[in-house]
């Protein structure tokens, strides 16, 4: 039941926000993708990507609402965690790093940890003329008598909002303007 108040506040929360692509999305599960261009070249942007998830990520989207609280091991066998004295939580786990180029971690996030739930999550970092395309690519997925259908959309916002606080970070990093949004190939 938790789960599901955790879902409708994530749809009330972010009704209004526009997120990139659903690339797919079934009753056992769903692929989302979102990119944004940011004016920073890709070794700053995984610099702020790992090292600096404090300063960027949502605080409202931590389980005890202090981004603070969370950090990124760069390392096969790493964690994603959240750790606040004695209350702690391992969002994914790190299975793949590429420095400047590639991140991949499995795991649910969110309310999808409690369901059960398992995914696979990429973020990719592709040099461009402008910086570094940074595309945040995640499928999700397992048994679940629910639904998943729904829970695409809403994950889709809460990711597209997460990747912007990346964005908007390295852009007053890099004293420059808003990062663009763009499609998902």
């Amino acid at each position: 039941m938790g789960w599901r108040i955790a879902v409708a506040g994530w749809l009330l929360v972010f009704a209004l926000e526009a997120g990139a692509e659903v690339k797919e999305a079934v009753p056992q599960g769903f692929t989302i993708e979102n990119a944004r261009t940011v004016a920073a070249d890709p070794a700053t942007t995984w610099r702020a990507l790992v090292h600096d998830i404090d300063r960027w990520w949502p605080k409202d989207h931590s389980w005890w609402g202090d981004a603070s609280t969370l950090s990124i091991e760069p390392r096969a066998g790493g964690c994603f965690c959240e750790r606040d004295g004695a209350r702690q939580a391992r969002h994914m786990a790190v299975v793949f790093v590429e420095p400047d180029k590639l991140l991949r971690m499995v795991g649910g996030l969110g309310p999808l940890q409690g369901m059960g739930l398992g995914g696979a999550m990429e973020w990719r970092l592709e040099p461009v003329a402008s910086g570094t395309r940074v595309t945040w690519w995640y499928r999700a997925g397992g048994y679940t008598p629910d639904d998943l259908t729904s829970f695409a959309a809403i994950v889709d916002k809460v990711q597209a909002r997460q990747l912007q606080g990346l964005a908007d970070f390295l852009g007053k990093m890099e004293g420059a303007g808003t990062s663009e949004d763009e499609p998902a190939p």
